[in-house]
């Protein structure tokens, strides 16, 4: 983002976090953890586990990697988990949420 001030960046990591804080709002949804060496990649740079994110310009695509609570309507704990973390990215940062992949890996049980 440049304006005549200068120019503004937001890391990767930042986003991470805030499409991590907006899952914590939608029901029978969790982000999976990435496995041993992307969860030790993740805490070295303050990342959030599951979630990656790519920036090109003002664009921003977030991967998110979920399991859904066994009963949940998949396809609407999705769509609803992608408009949370579009709106949450977009007004917190400016930047336009081209894209929320969600890949559902696997269902949990009981709870």
């Amino acid at each position: 983002m440049a304006d005549r001030l200068g120019e503004i960046r937001v890391a990767d990591q930042v986003i991470a976090i805030i499409a991590a804080v907006a899952v914590e709002e939608v029901l029978d949804v969790t982000v999976r953890s990435g496995g041993l060496y992307q969860d030790l990649a993740k805490k070295l740079n303050g990342g959030a586990k599951g979630i990656t994110v790519a920036v090109t310009e003002d664009r921003v695509i977030v991967d998110m990697r979920v399991s859904v609570r066994y009963g949940a309507q998949i396809h609407r704990v999705c769509h609803t988990l992608q408009e949370k973390v579009k709106e949450a990215v977009e007004s917190l940062t400016g930047l336009f949420v081209e894209a929320v992949n969600v890949r559902v890996e696997t269902i949990e049980l009981g709870k």
